[in-house]
């Protein structure tokens, strides 16, 4: 039986564009694009584990919505991840890249032209076809 991994992404939105990132070819999932955030810690709560996450790999801050705006679930072969996806407004700093190889902010009508990472597919697609 695979591993459960609990993690969280960021639809960080700022005047109108959202931030999307792509992974460095030393990770897996090599360049593909990806919402930002990462794994929950098992003392936090998911929102809590988000702040924490924007602020390691971005060097920023967010208010962050309550309402998820997506949960999915994808098999990788290393583990199943359970993505829990929340809308976040960013307060304060401008993204650093300490984990990633390039960012974009795009408006929601271009990001189909993204290759994004399997287990953000069923977010973007969302976005895409429903906005924020």
């Amino acid at each position: 039986m695979k591993k459960v991994i609990e993690v969280v992404g960021a639809i960080i939105v700022d005047n109108g564009k959202i931030l999307c990132l792509q992974r460095g070819p030393e990770r897996s999932l090599a360049n593909y694009w990806e919402f930002p955030g990462g794994k929950i810690e098992p003392h936090e709560t998911p929102i809590d584990a988000l702040k924490r996450e924007l602020t390691e790999e971005l060097l920023i801050t967010v208010k962050v919505d309550e309402a998820i705006y997506e949960s999915t679930q994808y098999e990788y072969d290393f583990g199943i991840v359970h993505l829990t996806t929340f809308v976040c407004h960013l307060i304060s700093g401008q993204p650093k890249l300490t984990e990633h190889i390039d960012s974009k902010w795009l408006p929601v009508t271009e990001l189909s032209t993204l290759t994004w990472a399997p287990a953000d597919v069923a977010t973007a697609n969302k976005l895409i076809n429903n906005g924020l």
